[in-house]
């Protein structure tokens, strides 16, 4: 199974914690709920997802999502 396709598999268990919301929020200037912006990233069909060790390293647009391989935590999100 491709990477992507584990990740989208387990869409339902991606989150992030208090300090992750402040931070993606932060590092991609957006408001509102993170956690479905970053959701609606990983779903587009335009999404690259790749696993290097332990994280998820979604490329989309202009930005990087980072999430946890085996908790599905996003870690980061920053723009290219």
């Amino acid at each position: 199974m491709q990477d992507k396709d584990i990740l989208i598999k387990n869409i339902e268990k991606v989150h992030t914690t208090e300090m992750g919301v402040g931070r993606i929020s932060r590092n991609l200037e957006i408001s509102g709920d993170v956690v479905e912006y970053c959701k609606g990233k990983i779903l587009k069909n335009e999404s690259k997802v790749e696993r290097e060790g332990k994280n998820y390293y979604v490329d989309i647009d202009d930005c990087i999502i980072t999430v946890n391989a085996s908790s599905y935590t996003i870690i980061t999100a920053h723009k290219k």
